[in-house]
């Protein structure tokens, strides 16, 4: 599975979307109600055990989209 395609099940599990209706590589910070500050440190939480990462606080703050989750994670080996 690509890293991609793991990340968009992190984000539809973690904040429990239904990826079929869900556009997730769309997402926005709080675009959603359930993207609120607690379903970030949910969502943070589970990237880093889905890709074995610690995320840093300057990234964790940064972090504002799906492109940018994508981004990071490709910037630290996680890419495809």
């Amino acid at each position: 599975m690509s890293t991609k395609e793991r990340l968009k099940g992190v984000f539809a599990s973690a904040l429990d979307l239904d990826p079929e209706t869900t556009s997730i590589e769309d997402l926005r910070y709080r675009e959603i109600d359930k993207w609120d500050s607690l379903g970030h440190m949910v969502l943070v939480a589970a990237i880093e055990d889905e890709f074995d990462v610690q995320l840093d606080t300057d990234q964790v703050i940064d972090m504002n989209a799906f492109k940018v989750a994508y981004d990071m994670l490709r910037e630290m080996g996680q890419g495809d």
